[in-house]
């Protein structure tokens, strides 16, 4: 097969799923914002929410596909020109089965099943970052496999998966305090906790997005 001959394709597929997975993410974030304000009625949060749950489903979308991209432009540019077809393979395996996951949970939330997906994503998430976090720190470390600014993006790729884990760490806590909202009403019992955790969640969504810049500032300038 000539890889070289798709690399143009597969930098565009890189690229777009990057500016889907930043582009939704932002529109998340305001969506968070509008969430936040205390003047609208409780349905219209919650409607807000709602919006905001189904475009953070771009961003889950773009991550899930970003790990065979990613390997597949490292054979196709010759940045790994050995790498293992059976780790190709693999990366897309992961990948579909990653994307299937997330839009199943989606699509069954709130049930065992939503529950059982995201245990299961939750061990390919871990692994993932392991991958990652090694393949860059050793190509760093050694040269190889991997050299130059694509060692660096390997290792901020693992650094971006360990803030995306973090969100979902630091946002699960938010469902009781939504509850305890939708329960009691709005009040500085109810509304100050929520607010003080979505804050603390958002520490890592900015860790995410300085990540994704930085990594894509590597792709395009490749500086060394």
């Amino acid at each position: 097969m000539d890889w070289s001959a798709l690399y143009p394709t597969l930098v565009y597929v890189h690229v777009l799923l990057f500016v889907f997975w930043l582009g939704a993410d932002l529109g998340v974030f305001l969506l968070g914002q509008h969430f936040r304000r205390r003047d609208y009625s409780i349905q219209e949060r919650l409607t807000v929410l709602k919006l905001l749950v189904i475009n953070d489903m771009g961003p889950r979308t773009a991550w899930a596909l970003m790990v065979p991209s990613s390997l597949f432009l490292l054979k196709a540019g010759g940045h790994w020109p050995d790498i293992p077809d059976w780790l190709l393979v693999a990366s897309l395996v992961i990948g579909l089965s990653w994307l299937t996951l997330v839009w199943d949970a989606f699509l069954h939330d709130q049930t065992p099943r939503a529950a059982c997906d995201r245990k299961i994503e939750n061990i390919l998430k871990y692994l993932l970052t392991g991958f990652y976090l090694t393949l860059g720190t050793v190509s760093i470390l050694h040269g190889e496999p991997l050299a130059g600014f694509i060692a660096w993006k390997a290792l901020l790729f693992g650094a971006i998966f360990v803030a995306a884990i973090m969100i979902d760490v630091w946002f699960k806590p938010v469902g009781p305090l939504l509850v305890a909202l939708v329960q009691n009403g709005s009040s500085d019992e109810t509304e100050i906790p929520l607010r003080r955790q979505m804050d603390r969640t958002r520490i890592w969504v900015f860790a995410t997005y300085v990540l994704l810049v930085v990594t894509s500032y590597l792709g395009v300038t490749k500086p060394f």
